[in-house]
């Protein structure tokens, strides 16, 4: 009886060590929050500590400052999300807030700034914009999503009409049929995505991407801090849109991706938790399985998941990417991690900059360099890209050129 209670208290004193480190604390019961309870008779497993990314990457392709903050008549560059198009251009988008760093429920003028790229990032055409509704209608958070079927991509973001309806969060998209030179009308989707109560309750796209299926189905996320974090999609090319009505908690601004046996994984932002959150579903969403990771190490930021390449391909491994804050404490040490298990276990990543970083997102060139456009604090939106081999220091590289995973019916 003495050695069990000797070996509680001391599993008890390792739980607490941890739980700090990850900003948890015990509850009124003593008994630790989230995957750091203990049984009442059992000694707890206690996992090895987590390591946060050191090591830089030491080569970059190139490293620019695409949008910067305090210039072309903005205050504040935020909200990075870039994606490939077909033909290989780089799609490079990000919030204009004209007059304030504010996020959109407080301002009245944010625009959807883009830059394209048609050489993997070498260069880059000045800046224009997806959407610039003028003062008192703001937008913001620009997620793109790609069609690899017909070639078309999305761009979904968060608008307001600050005069007629404030504090009204509806959901728009555009699209473009040319590789991101010019894009469509815009339209409202909200009442297709969210439900009639849902109306004035805060909620958002996700920014960043989405994604399509093998089966050719689109998928995005988007969040309501009243009701969960939600999937919606589209079966029909992005005509129309639906909503899964199935919330997943917690959960926070989130990417989804398909894993290699047909299952949706779902990589969550958990406020306040320390770690990334995964749901994982086994039936296109009407069901889910979620549990914390504790290999990511998170400050409560959005951040990047992403599809390197597949078995079924002709690759000859399975590789995702992720990329966020790794800190435990405070947006900061932006990192890429690989997974070669489907996201059962990860490296332990590389540093892309170990100073103040916010959001990223995370794309391939049509070369097979990997790219991130993210935030170097909030005084800019920056892209970077480096290879593979430079990303495992030379133990990894792929035995084939690159092509875009997963195109629907091959």
């Amino acid at each position: 009886m003495k050695n069990r209670l000797k070996k509680r208290i001391i599993t008890m004193g390792l739980a607490l060590v941890f739980a700090s480190a990850a900003g948890t604390a015990p509850d009124k019961a003593g008994v630790l929050i989230d995957d750091f309870r203990l049984l009442k008779d059992e000694p707890t497993h206690i996992p090895q500590a987590p390591k946060v990314a050191s090591e830089p990457i030491k080569k970059r392709i190139h490293d620019e400052a695409l949008f910067v903050s305090g210039s072309k008549d903005t205050h504040t560059f935020r909200i990075p999300a870039i994606i490939t198009a077909k033909n290989g251009d780089l799609i490079a988008t990000c919030d204009a807030r004209r007059k304030s760093g504010a996020d959109l429920i407080w301002v009245r003028d944010i625009d959807i700034a883009i830059r394209r790229s048609t050489d993997h990032g070498k260069t880059w055409t000045h800046m224009d914009f997806i959407c610039d509704f003028g003062d008192g209608r703001p937008a913001s958070d620009p997620s793109l999503l790609l069609d690899q079927t017909t070639g078309e991509i999305f761009c979904f973001y968060n608008y307001m009409d600050q005069d007629s309806a404030p504090k009204e969060f509806r959901l728009y998209v555009q699209s473009s049929k040319d590789n991101g030179k010019t894009w469509g009308k815009a339209r409202d989707i909200t009442d297709e995505i969210s439900k009639p109560d849902w109306k004035m309750d805060f909620k958002f796209i996700t920014s960043g991407r989405g994604i399509q299926t093998r089966g050719g189905e689109l998928l995005h996320t988007m969040v309501n801090l009243r009701n969960g974090l939600h999937i919606f999609g589209s079966k029909d090319h992005g005509k129309s849109w639906y909503l899964k009505d199935v919330p997943l908690k917690p959960g926070n601004e989130s990417k989804v991706i398909e894993l290699a046996d047909g299952r949706l994984m779902v990589n969550c932002r958990a406020q306040g938790k320390g770690f990334r959150w995964v749901h994982v579903s086994k039936d296109g969403g009407k069901s889910w399985e979620g549990r914390v990771d504790r290999s990511l190490i998170d400050p409560g930021c959005n951040g990047s998941i992403l599809r390197y390449t597949s078995v079924k391909d002709g690759y000859q491994k399975n590789r995702l990417l992720f990329c966020n804050a790794n800190s435990f404490k405070g947006r900061q040490n932006l990192s890429v991690r690989i997974s070669y298990n489907e996201g059962k276990t990860w490296s332990e990543g590389k540093v892309i900059d170990s100073g103040p970083a916010a959001y990223s997102s995370l794309t391939i060139c049509k070369d097979g360099t990997i790219g991130v456009l993210y935030e170097p604090g909030y005084k800019e939106v920056r892209f970077a890209s480096f290879t593979l081999e430079d990303l495992t220091d030379g133990r990894d590289k792929l035995c084939k050129p690159y092509c875009l995973p997963g195109v629907p019916g091959k």
